[in-house]
């Protein structure tokens, strides 16, 4: 065999044994991610026994009160996901990589503000839609902001909530309020905006119970 036809089968052998490493390659198994951590909304914090507790000097008006059917929570952006956000700048919003809610902000809060009013004595009755009851009140509220914010140390979390109160009757907006709570993380990861936004929800459904039994206690006259 001359050496031009040795050089040509070992050019062919060479070929060969990449085809066959690219082949073995492409069966190797990618490496996985890591699963998802998944968090809730609410959950009990050392310290914050008082957040949630209704009015109870309003009792008496149990069974006067009127019925309050609380509507699904409506979320603005960054606010209508799973994701957990968090804003490093301006206008811009970025989502930790391997933890989420276990479900959308909106719908963990819903039943979270049906059992911080039911506990204020101010209503007769609080009603979660969709239900097939009738009341004489409606609230609408909107997640505006729940979000991570860097920019400073310590970090901190902002919820900030829209509540509207309507009469179901003459359709009349009674009230409406904005409620911002702003609190500081522990750490800078998303466990931290996690513990926050549970004391920072707790502050917050406090903040709304109040409004709504002051509401419900003057809605005839409103």
């Amino acid at each position: 065999m001359n050496p031009a036809s040795i050089r040509y089968l070992r050019r062919m052998v060479a070929a060969a044994m990449t085809l066959l490493l690219a082949a073995g390659c492409g069966v190797l198994p990618p490496k996985s991610a890591p699963p998802p951590a998944f968090f809730t909304l609410d959950g009990p914090l050392a310290g914050d026994e008082d957040a949630v507790k209704g009015d109870r000097d309003a009792a008496t008006m149990l069974a006067n009160g009127p019925t309050l059917i609380v509507n699904q929570p409506r979320a603005g952006a960054g606010a209508d996901s799973r994701h957990i956000v968090y804003v490093r700048k301006a206008n811009q919003l970025e989502a930790f990589a391997h933890s989420e809610w276990i479900d959308t902000p909106a719908r963990m809060l819903a039943p979270l503000i049906v059992a911080a009013l039911e506990g204020g004595g101010a209503f007769r009755a609080v009603v979660e839609t969709p239900s097939s009851a009738a009341g004489e009140l409606r609230l609408d509220t909107e997640i505006v902001h729940l979000r991570h914010e860097f920019g400073a140390l310590p970090s901190r979390v902002r919820l900030t909530l829209r509540a509207t109160i309507t009469d179901n009757l003459s359709r009349r907006v009674l009230a409406q309020r904005d409620f911002d709570e702003t609190v500081p993380s522990a750490s800078e990861n998303a466990c931290g905006e996690v513990v926050a936004a549970h004391r920072a929800t707790r502050k917050l459904l406090a903040a709304l119970a109040g409004f709504c039994n002051e509401t419900a206690r003057n809605w005839r006259r409103l």
